[in-house]
């Protein structure tokens, strides 16, 4: 098993990751490629190149992209994947998995989460700080849920759909895929056309 973590992308969500993965114990280096940032260093962890630098480091490290806007993740995933890299989730200790949960790879799994039994993630999905989801749901791939949200059971979230934070979306429950879910919204029937909702109960809203 490969024990160095390379993580795309050094900004927030990239440092995030980096201490799920220090927590974890289960990675003997941690390293950063970014385009961005001047700093040879975050979090005391090398930054050893730009994305374009990825062949570089195919055959001795496994990946995990580590950028929170949906379609950007999907992007790099896909061109990691096309590379033949190995591509891994990072899920926090302190995170409760319940029995019979699949998570897809390359997803992360923040600090208090909680995923009930029956719950099926796909790829790249971001379930964030102290989110929930309960029992039986389907997410799409690269969905993000935000911190303080919270899934009841049953639900089905499609592909690159965005959960704002403290959002609830009630039990049996369809979103469809392209959606963006405005912060402290509460979803209480099925949405069936992509776009933005905001409110209690959830609207569609023109931006």
């Amino acid at each position: 098993m490969m024990n160095k973590l390379l993580i795309i992308g050094a900004s927030g969500h990239g440092k995030v990751i980096a201490d799920i993965a220090k927590q974890s114990g289960e990675w003997g280096e941690i390293l950063f490629l970014d385009d961005k940032t001047e700093q040879l260093k975050v979090l005391g962890y090398p930054v050893v190149g730009k994305v374009k630098d990825t062949w570089k480091y195919i055959d001795e490290c496994a990946f995990v992209v580590g950028v929170g806007a949906n379609l950007t993740r999907q992007s790099l995933h896909e061109e990691l994947a096309s590379k033949g890299a190995t591509l891994t989730s990072v899920v926090h200790p302190h995170a409760i998995i319940g029995d019979d949960v699949s998570i897809g790879m390359g997803s992360v799994i923040m600090a208090g989460v909680v995923i009930n039994s029956g719950t099926r993630l796909g790829k790249g999905c971001i379930i964030n700080s102290s989110s929930s989801l309960d029992h039986d749901n389907t997410l799409g791939d690269f969905v993000h849920v935000s911190p303080g949200s919270h899934i009841a059971g049953t639900v089905d979230i499609g592909d690159n759909t965005w959960i704002g934070v403290g959002c609830t979306v009630s039990n049996n429950v369809r979103i469809t895929g392209s959606c963006q879910v405005g912060a402290g919204a509460v979803v209480v029937k099925d949405i069936t056309e992509s776009g933005t909702y905001v409110g209690v109960p959830a609207r569609r809203v023109n931006l």
